[in-house]
């Protein structure tokens, strides 16, 4: 089994020391200080799930994906769903030998929608979704420490494709520390993710707080109901579910149950704000306000949460 994963954020490095620490052939593309500093030290993980070390001279990275030696039996994209356009734009140009023939892309992303940049180049039985309950953050850039998991990573297709395509793959991540899982249900557990990140990334960005934070405002948490309301009814209307029967039935159980165990969590749209980064929330609140335009729903909370954030992109870039 060969592997490509592209994007060593903190997402990916995780992923790479759990790649690595199982065996499995893998490369990495990366550029910039992230490259220099894995070039340097190797890959260290960190936090809930244990310390790893990948030694320098195990790690084969590469600046580009054009340099890389394709016939990969699968293609991880674990960076921020803000590059998936320049990611297509490399895998198209290696579109006839970066996948071997039974090869697979999996988008270890946060957002909804991610597929869309891809479907151009790849077949749909080719693109597969991960979704992971797991929060990072990187002290150094060949550092990921995990802060918080709630459950293992589940990989499935949107496209009732087998889920069994990425059984090695998910053998190969559980093996390595993280707890990796195959499933025919992952249109809803993506919705589900979609609420959880919608509901407190962008809220928590704008508010400089943790999660738990959140919590200390009446008015917050009047907006992560409206924002939770609002999601439902999109759903609903494109013909999706999830594992909760309506809106009030997740409230319930994401104030009692889903938030406390991240109480202490900074999402990765706080951290990007903080860094100065373009954030992902094209793929969160504003893939869900995209949707709402097309059924000429009104989603007056998603939408003027995206507004906010995109406004304080602005005033920093």
């Amino acid at each position: 089994m060969r592997i490509l994963l592209v994007g060593c954020g903190a997402v990916g490095l995780s992923l790479a020391s759990a790649l690595y620490s199982a065996g499995a052939d893998t490369d990495l593309v990366a550029r910039g200080a992230t490259a220099d500093a894995v070039r340097k030290n190797g890959i260290e993980r960190r936090g809930l799930l244990g310390r790893v070390l990948v030694p320098p001279e195990k790690v084969r990275l590469f600046d580009a994906i054009e340099d890389t030696p394709g016939n990969y039996d699968f293609i991880i994209n674990s960076a921020k769903a803000t590059a998936n356009a320049d990611i297509a734009g490399s895998l198209a140009r290696r579109k006839a030998d970066i996948l071997s023939p039974a090869g697979h892309l999996v988008l270890f992303q946060n957002g909804y929608g991610n597929e869309q940049a891809f479907t151009d180049i790849f077949d749909k039985r080719q693109i597969y979704h991960a979704s992971f309950a797991i929060g990072f953050k990187r002290p150094a850039p060949y550092v990921s420490e995990v802060t918080v998991m709630t459950a293992p990573v589940s990989i499935g297709s949107i496209f009732s494709c087998p889920s069994d395509a990425c059984q090695a793959l998910a053998e190969a991540v559980s093996q390595g520390g993280i707890p990796a899982a195959v499933t025919d249900e992952i249109d809803k557990t993506l919705w589900a993710k979609l609420l959880y990140n919608c509901t407190l990334n962008p809220l928590s960005a704008i508010l400089g707080t943790s999660y738990g934070g959140l919590l200390k405002s009446g008015s917050a948490v009047s907006l992560m109901t409206g924002i939770i309301g609002e999601i439902f009814t999109v759903m609903r209307a494109t013909g999706h579910e999830t594992y909760w029967s309506d809106a009030e039935a997740y409230k319930k159980d994401f104030f009692e149950r889903i938030l406390p165990p991240t109480y202490e969590h900074r999402s990765s749209t706080l951290q990007d704000i903080e860094r100065r980064m373009p954030t992902e929330i094209d793929s969160l609140n504003g893939a869900v306000v995209r949707m709402a335009e097309r059924l000429n729903l009104d989603v007056p909370c998603n939408r003027v949460i995206t507004q906010i954030i995109k406004s304080m992109e602005d005033l920093y870039r």
